[in-house]
Order: structure tokens, then C-alpha cells, then sequence
């Protein structure tokens, strides 16, 4: 209710600095885990109390993971971060589709680096809640694969899971890697890098796929034993929309990605036999539309520009809300809904 009087005060202030003031306002937050409830579940090895998360993105240098967690977040994916700073794309560079319940960004995995993360990751270890690192390459990297390398070997020690971003839009050329020859040998240099008792590796992989990329990145991700796919980063694609804001360059997420995201879990459902853990992300504002995605076939879900719109309370509402749509449905553990439709 609160979000809901204050969002059209914010909403006058360009996107980026409301995103800044945002992070600041949570740190003034005590922050914590959230204790296993009725939505506990695991994947990958590790126990999550509840299968909501927020995606990367939102917090991109690791400053509240607590302050996340403590909204009711199941977990929270800080990143992408890569080994040097970069400034990303010029701005401005991140756009609300009111209208459409939507953010185009073309923000180019501008961050401090890693030294400054890990600096700053290092001070919350030993702390309960699980709290992924995106990792991403330099835009001007003369190689990509080395730098994704070096971030898994660095981030490694302060990560309950590593995600390999490699579907972000705006850095030139990062999607190449999801081609099948480039897409072995980087996922051979990651694990190689991450050594045999290192945390879980998630791949991040991108919605604009054709049939025949969906089927080999599936094929490879099992041959190398990746832990999890992430499905899906932002679009490039344009579906119909409203907001004067429609034709920017960049990744297009919120609402209109919805349908797209969610055919895509399928499929990669389909083309992994439900032998991968999937994560579903990509225009989840609500308890129901989590619950489709998990029954389609996500072992977790993610959120980002929902809360955007919606406010910090999203996560509790929709941890309630699938709680109750789980008892509803029969299932007497999250576990028992994945791929259930």
C-alpha cells in the first residue's frame, strides 16, 4: 500500500538514480535469511527455504544480498560482475514502459569489478542464505573466455552458486557463445577453473533462441554436467507496446516478456527430459504466474523489473500466494509441482 502512494513520486525521477536510491534504502535494512517453511526445496545440493529469488541485475555489485533476503527472497543472484570495472553503455541507458509494465536496458554489465565485489561479498561470509554470483566478461576483453574463467576462480569461494552469463544483449557478441562450438569450450574452461569442490554452476542462457540452438545448448549443458539453466535473460525482440519508450535499443523484461519466457521453459524443459534443474525468469509479477512457471517446469523462479512496479513486498506476497496454490493444487512439496502441468 505504501509502495503504491510513493511509486508515482519515483516514477518522476529517471530510472537509473530511483535505481540507485533504491540500493541505498536497503542497506538501511537489518536484513537476513529467511528460515525453511513449507516452500523449502533443493537444487543443485543446496537447500533453499523458499524457490523465489531476485535476479541478477538488481543488485550488480553485491551491496544488499542481506537486505534482499530479508524481503522474504529465497535466495538473491547479485552481478554480473566482471574482473575489471566498466562504466557500460552510455547513458541514458535504462527506460520504464509504464504503460506496458516493462524496462528496456541496455545497461552494458556496468559495475566496480571484482576486487571491489569480492571485497565487499567477503565481509557477509559465514552468513545463512544462499546468494549467487553472476559473472560476466569485459566488453573490450581480447578473451572472453579467460575473463569468465578468472571470475569463476575468484568468486568461486564467496558463492553459493556461480552464474554464467553469457545471454546478456548489450555487450557485442557475448551471445555468440551460446553457438555450440564456443559454448563447449567456454563451459570446459569454467568448470576446469572451478576445480572439483566448487559451488554449483548455473548458465544463463538467452529467450531468442532457434529450435536447434535450444536443443545443443541442452545437449552440451547435460554433457558437461552443468548444475542448472537459467531461462531466460532479456529480448531483443519487440512485441506490440505502448509506452513512447518501445523502439529503444536494448533487453526488453517485465510483462511483455512473459509469454516468450515462459515458451521457452517449456522447450528447454522438453529438450533437457526434465533431467536439469530449470530457473525460471522473465515477467513474474505473481503468486499464479510463479506457480505456471514451476509447473511448466522450474525448480526456482527469479524477478526483477516486477518490483519495479510492484514494490518491496512482491516477495512476501508471492511466497504467501504459492503456499497457498501448492496446498490448493495437492502438492505437499514444491518439488512434487516442477514440470507438473
Amino acid at each position: 500500500m505504501l509502495y503504491s502512494l510513493l511509486r508515482p513520486a519515483l516514477f518522476l525521477l529517471d530510472p537509473e538514480p530511483a535505481h540507485a536510491m533504491s540500493i541505498a534504502a536497503l542497506k538501511l535494512l537489518p536484513g537476513g535469511a529467511q528460515a525453511a517453511g513449507p516452500l523449502a526445496t533443493t537444487v543443485a545440493g543446496l537447500a533453499f527455504p523458499n524457490p523465489l529469488g531476485m535476479a541478477a541485475g538488481y543488485d550488480k555489485d553485491g551491496e544488499v544480498p542481506d537486505a534482499l533476503l530479508g524481503l522474504g527472497f529465497g535466495f538473491a543472484e547479485v552481478g554480473s560482475v566482471t574482473p575489471l570495472p566498466q562504466a557500460g553503455n552510455p547513458r541514458p541507458r535504462l527506460f520504464r514502459l509504464t504503460q506496458d509494465r516493462a524496462v528496456i536496458n541496455r545497461m552494458g554489465f556496468n559495475n566496480g569489478g571484482a576486487e571491489a565485489a569480492i571485497a565487499r561479498l567477503a565481509q557477509r561470509a559465514g552468513r545463512p542464505g544462499i546468494v549467487g554470483i553472476n559473472v560476466g566478461a569485459n566488453k573490450d576483453s581480447p578473451d572472453r573466455v579467460a575473463d569468465y574463467a578468472t571470475m569463476v576462480r575468484l568468486m568461486a569461494p564467496l558463492a553459493s552458486y556461480l552464474a554464467i552469463n553469457i545471454s546478456s544483449p548489450n555487450t557485442p557478441g557475448l551471445r555468440a557463445l551460446q553457438d555450440e562450438g564456443a559454448l563447449a569450450a567456454l563451459l570446459d574452461a569454467v568448470l576446469a577453473a572451478r576445480g572439483a569442490s566448487g559451488p554449483p554452476i548455473f548458465l544463463k542462457v538467452a529467450p531468442d533462441l532457434e529450435p536447434g540452438d535450444i536443443d545443443a545448448i541442452a545437449r552440451i549443458a547435460m554433457d558437461k554436467r552443468i548444475d542448472a539453466l537459467i531461462v531466460s535473460n532479456t529480448t531483443t525482440s519487440r512485441p506490440p507496446l505502448r509506452s513512447r519508450h518501445a523502439q529503444e535499443i536494448g533487453g526488453l523484461s517485465g510483462a511483455p516478456l512473459h509469454d516468450l519466457a515462459l515458451g521457452r521453459l517449456r522447450t528447454f524443459r522438453k529438450a533437457t527430459g526434465g533431467a536439469m534443474p530449470l530457473v525460471g525468469v522473465g515477467g513474474i509479477a505473481s503468486a499464479a504466474q510463479a506457480w505456471q512457471r514451476i509447473r511448466a517446469g522450474a525448480s526456482l523462479v527469479q524477478l526483477y523489473s516486477a518490483i519495479t512496479y510492484e514494490g518491496p513486498g512482491i516477495a512476501r506476497r508471492i511466497v504467501t500466494g504459492l503456499e497457498r496454490l501448492m496446498k490448493r493444487d495437492g502438492f505437499a512439496a514444491i518439488a512434487e509441482a516442477v514440470g507438473s502441468e
